[in-house]
């Protein structure tokens, strides 16, 4: 669960954050995330992981959200879910470590970072099953999610979607437009998304960390550029269908997993929403 990219060029934070997942499995547990193909996907020994410059105070956020994905797809494919679509899937891992047998992954991603990716699969020797999908769509296009059913994407499966360090990437035009895509199925659906609420007051200290990332990400050509304050992305939501919505901030979500001092990690006023449309 990556980001988007620029044009012809795979995704550089895509990297950033698979090394993260793998540098978290050095500690010890319980982690708040459990990746062990990380390392190998990102080309990188474990005892070799290069520094990162993703402050450390930012790494809990990154981790907590995979988390709270992989805890909702669990639960979603108890209820019933056979099709998990992961939106911007970069680097991420669950396809090839997938305990459900049952459930079909598709990885929809820019082409650029889908090759790049395939190579790293390939150089790392890990096998693609065959209930993994590549998908190539570009999120700044209105259909999509066209791009699902030629990849054996079945419309009236109950499905959730995954879009992880996605939609701050996104032209606000491109992330309700996919808001509504994911809506526009005929079986039960199910969005874990995170965001961010620039709106929100950041002390001097907060803005001194995350300051500087925003101006690294842009100067890498992935800028920020859309974010929404939770009552009006809740109202964006309800307007497309989905009934329930959970919406928590980045130190309540940290909270429930047992992470001292929480609310220090919330540089971002950062977000996890899981909805669902019945």
């Amino acid at each position: 669960m990556g980001d988007v990219v620029e044009q012809g060029q795979p995704s550089r934070t895509a990297l950033s954050i698979a090394l993260i997942r793998a540098a978290h499995q050095l500690r010890p547990s319980p982690r708040l995330f459990e990746d062990p193909l990380a390392a190998s996907i990102s080309g990188f020994a474990v005892g070799e992981l290069p520094e990162q410059w993703i402050p450390e105070l930012l790494h809990p956020w990154i981790l907590a959200r995979f988390r709270v994905a992989e805890d909702a797809i669990g639960a979603a494919v108890a209820a019933g879910t056979r099709q998990l679509v992961i939106l911007g899937a970069g680097l991420d891992t669950f396809g090839y470590r997938n305990p459900y047998p049952d459930l079909r992954v598709f990885e929809v991603d820019h082409p650029s970072t889908q090759a790049w990716k395939q190579e790293r699969l390939r150089a790392a020797g890990i096998d693609v099953p065959a209930s993994v999908s590549f998908v190539t769509a570009d999120f700044e296009q209105e259909r999509w999610d066209a791009a699902l059913e030629p990849a054996g994407f079945d419309r009236s499966v109950p499905t959730i979607f995954v879009c992880l360090g996605v939609v701050m990437y996104l032209t606000e035009r491109a992330t309700l437009n996919l808001f509504a895509r994911t809506a526009a199925f005929d079986a039960h659906t199910e969005l874990v998304v995170d965001y961010v609420d620039l709106s929100a007051a950041r002390s001097p200290e907060r803005r001194a960390v995350g300051d500087p990332v925003l101006a690294e990400v842009a100067d890498q050509g992935e800028p920020w550029q859309c974010y929404f304050a939770p009552d009006e992305l809740a109202q964006h939501l309800r307007a497309l269908g989905f009934d329930a919505i959970v919406d928590a901030s980045v130190p309540e979500v940290l909270s429930r997993y047992g992470v001292d001092a929480a609310a220090k990690y919330d540089v971002f006023s950062g977000h996890i929403l899981h909805a669902a449309r019945r």
